[in-house]
């Protein structure tokens, strides 16, 4: 009885929360500062760039220690669900370093939240489900008419908000969670070494799975598209458990709804007169499926630190950027090593069309002034190769 209650007083809250928020959709007409650093925009479209652009996956996050004591004092889904904190976040890393690019504060676990299932972050244990899905029969539970601009209606506000906070220092990037990836968590019901449960789904209930992942492709479209709307100059699809997939799940299961996403959200954009911005796909593990992946419809293709840059270069080509992919854990060795890490890894992936960053999101316990060695590596020894050439 008070487990129910409690949830019936949190959905109040987050209720009442919206009603500070715009119920029509975003209007990315709205008089943003002008742009100061377009670097990262340059490289994703493959124009030439004076030295590399560097960004860094869950930058606005718990290694921060003005980020601990944010948390300290506010529940980890209130933070993404005022615009406010989710702003202030989002600051927090670029006030720190020299970063090309902001991401949005958010998680990709709001669109399970929005087509009706209830997630809790859990300390030292991260996302947890009430009620996961565990038979086909749950699906008819889930909400399929989703209004974005009602139920995440607060991301898109904090969109806004963070782009005239930024004063038009670096780009914003929104994202989400590729379908694979948010089925996994929706079925297993937390993270998952195997995510076993998740995959039988493929094997056994294949029309199911194909079900669910159409219902979360669609909401992610709108989602994605209404991140534009609201001032994201770049979107990134993350699908953080497709290593766990082989090939032939993976492009029946995972690759042929991304290409969808990437498709559709610039298909709306261009029928709303608004220009599609660049996007990346970021498929961890997916080391089998760098060329499939390039062919996909996303402008930028992120590499996990699992894979050679040389060899990812030759999979993905030239007609797409690439982004990565320095191993999380190289942020625990000495500055100078770091700086011969970086300085090794953009010999090999090149200073064109090329998005520096982490080969995954960085570890909590890392100190954040060799993370500021990375970045600052990154633009000396990029602006060094470019100009000895």
């Amino acid at each position: 009885m008070r487990c129910t209650v409690a949830k019936e007083i949190k959905a109040e809250e987050v209720r009442r929360s919206y009603s500070i928020f715009k119920m029509s959709a975003p209007d990315v007409s709205q008089n943003f500062p002008p742009l100061k650093n377009d670097l990262i925009l340059r490289a994703a479209r493959g124009e030439k760039t004076e030295k590399v652009p560097v960004w860094v996956m869950r930058q606005a996050g718990r290694y921060l220690p003005e980020f601990k004591e944010l948390r300290a004092e506010n529940d980890f889904f209130r933070v993404c669900q005022t615009p406010s904190l989710a702003c202030e976040v989002t600051l927090q890393p670029i006030k720190r370093f020299d970063l090309d690019a902001a991401i949005i504060f958010s998680d990709i676990l709001v669109i399970p939240q929005a087509i009706g299932l209830q997630v809790q972050m859990v300390p030292g244990k991260g996302p947890v489900f009430d009620d996961p899905i565990s038979m086909v029969a749950d699906l008819d539970r889930l909400v399929k008419d989703v209004d974005v601009n009602k139920v995440l209606g607060y991301v898109f506000e904090a969109i806004t908000l963070t782009r005239h906070k930024l004063e038009g220092k670096v780009p914003l990037i929104g994202f989400a969670g590729a379908p694979w990836t948010l089925m996994a968590y929706s079925i297993e019901g937390a993270g998952s070494t195997t995510f076993s449960k998740s995959k039988a789904w493929l094997y056994t209930q294949p029309e199911a799975s194909h079900q669910f992942l159409q219902l979360i492709t669609d909401v992610t479209v709108d989602y994605l598209v209404g991140q534009v709307l609201a001032g994201a100059q770049l979107l990134q699809l993350f699908e953080s458990h497709a290593g766990i997939l082989g090939y032939d799940l993976f492009c029946k299961y995972s690759l042929s709804y991304l290409k969808q996403i990437a498709e559709k959200v610039k298909e709306k954009l261009r029928a709303k007169s608004v220009d599609p911005v660049p996007m990346i796909v970021f498929a961890k593990g997916a080391h089998y499926a760098l060329k499939e992946l390039s062919q996909s419809g996303y402008d930028v293709v992120g590499i996990d630190w699992t894979v050679q840059p040389t060899l990812a270069r030759q999979q993905v080509g030239d007609s797409v950027s690439v982004q990565g992919n320095l191993d999380p854990c190289a942020i625990y060795s000495s500055k100078d090593e770091i700086s011969e890490y970086v300085k090794q890894m953009i010999s090999q992936f090149g200073t064109q069309r090329y998005i520096a960053n982490l080969g995954h999101g960085i570890y909590p316990d890392a100190n954040p002034e060799h993370l500021g060695a990375f970045i600052d590596a990154v633009h000396r020894h990029s602006e060094e190769i470019n100009k000895s050439s």
